[in-house]
């Protein structure tokens, strides 16, 4: 999807693979929610439509906004309340239902708020079914039901039951193991939807639980996006507690990232990998990643004899890759990771389970010393902001022009390769912000060419912007 103009404000949405994200109250308001929620009933031709929402503020206006547009097309609208966005696709595949909507902003700061949409069962929008959604929502081409034939509500309240239940059943956890190891672990939810699930899926595995940050009332106490900066808390927590790990959450908890017993916050980078590792010595079969995940995948793929599969950034490239290729497992290196015998979205839930059983059938090792056995690289990431994402643009081609003379992948942004290092330069999907990563083989290394390419980014804005 291309980004558009709020018909309302005149700011900037932004619209991509993921869904439609603003912040609210600027770009994002209740007409155009109703709007969106109007189109994608006109896609699903008024049919069944599972909605949930995280714990954002702003949701309950969302919510309604949502139920109206919904509703005008004919569509039987089940609610399954705050959870996160992988329960919500869950559910919608439990249900078979024609689509499903979650009213959430992921990892974006908490005056954001948006939707994800996903068509039947819980499948993400194609291509094809994204450029309908767009031409019925800028044409105004609704479907409207007539006045007896208006849609309807049911409010479910099983779907957080039902998504234990599936991550239990995977035959890759064994309960029995993970409730004799005994692990005691700081569970940090940012006050978001994996308040709702994960602390009881923590239970459920045998382990000791701190809870930190899970009360799901929407006031975000760190930033939304669990980046080591923002982990300070729970490191100091895991380190007091004498923790075995410690995990965190985003707000829709489609993410998890990992913090060692020792108190160190570990690249989210890490979540895929290990995940890969775990589930690799179990089935082999191929792998999906995007562009700027870190090469540790690589090595776990050529340990075990696989293939990795890379595409653009966005969990719908990834996992329309991974329907194709049969992969075992795919994601990203945001700690968002991929189990396609639950299902095809990135799921920090079940990645709370791969890793516990990980350490379970790793005893008596620490996470420390797992990920010391795995090659690691210094990764950069960084985010420069940009006035728009037209501008974006804009550096993003002068950029290309200055690098001209190196070795290019332009398969998503621009990624500079070198024998022993990279950068990846790239316009947000989900932000008014380029990211810039880069690995290196040291962390010197690593922030130089992040730090370069940030001047080089800044000096262009300001030649566009003059």
């Amino acid at each position: 999807m291309n980004e558009i103009k709020s018909r309302a404000s005149g700011e900037d949405l932004i619209i991509s693979v993921s869904g439609v994200r603003g912040i609210v109250g600027n770009a994002l308001d209740p007409s155009l929610l109703t709007r969106f929620a109007a189109a994608f009933g006109t896609l699903v031709k008024g049919q069944t439509v599972v909605v949930g929402r995280d714990t954002r503020t702003s949701g309950p206006m969302a919510h309604h906004a949502v139920f109206a547009g919904l509703v005008a097309t004919g569509c039987r609208v089940i609610d399954v309340g705050v959870c996160p966005t992988p329960t919500v696709l869950l559910m919608s595949k439990a249900l078979n239902s024609d689509g499903s909507l979650v009213i959430t902003a992921s990892h974006n700061p908490i005056d954001w708020n948006g939707i994800e949409f996903a068509s039947e069962s819980g499948r993400l929008l194609s291509e094809a079914e994204r450029t309908h959604l767009m031409r019925v929502y800028e044409s105004g081409d609704f479907k409207l039901a007539a006045w007896d034939k208006q849609g309807s509500v049911e409010v479910i309240g099983t779907a957080i039951d039902q998504h234990i239940a599936g991550v239990l059943s995977c035959d890759w956890v064994m309960q029995d193991q993970t409730r004799a190891q005994g692990l005691k672990v700081v569970i940090d939810c940012g006050n978001g939807a994996g308040s709702v699930i994960s602390p009881r899926l923590l239970r459920e595995l045998g382990c000791e639980v701190v809870e930190l940050n899970c009360t799901p009332n929407g006031y975000f106490p760190r930033p939304a996006e669990p980046t080591p900066d923002a982990l300070n808390q729970l490191c100091e927590v895991v380190k007091s507690e004498g923790a075995d790990l410690g995990f965190a959450h985003d707000a829709d908890a489609d993410r998890l990232v990992l913090v060692s017993e020792e108190g160190t916050p570990l690249s989210s980078e890490y979540t895929f990998t290990l995940a890969a590792e775990f589930l690799l010595n179990k089935r082999k079969g191929d792998m999906v990643a995007t562009v700027s995940t870190s090469r540790m995948l690589d090595d776990v793929a050529d340990r075990h004899g696989v293939n990795l599969h890379r595409m653009p950034v966005g969990v719908g490239f990834v996992v329309e890759k991974m329907r194709e290729t049969g992969a075992v497992i795919g994601g990203e290196g945001t700690g968002g990771v991929i189990y396609p015998e639950l299902q095809y979205t990135t799921d920090g839930v079940a990645s709370i389970a791969a890793i516990i059983q990980l350490l379970a059938e790793s005893n008596p090792s620490t996470i420390s010393e797992v990920i010391g056995s795995i090659p690691s690289y210094a990764i950069c990431k960084e985010k420069l902001e940009v006035p728009s994402q037209q501008i974006a643009d804009v550096v993003l081609q002068l950029a290309i022009e200055t690098y001209t003379d190196e070795t290019l992948d332009l398969t998503d942004g621009i990624k500079r390769i070198w024998e022993d290092r990279w950068v990846n330069i790239r316009k947000s999907g989900t932000e008014p912000v380029i990211r810039v990563f880069s690995e290196a083989q040291t962390v010197e290394v690593a922030q130089d060419l992040c730090g370069s390419t940030l001047d080089t980014l800044k000096s262009l804005i300001q030649r566009v912007s003059n």
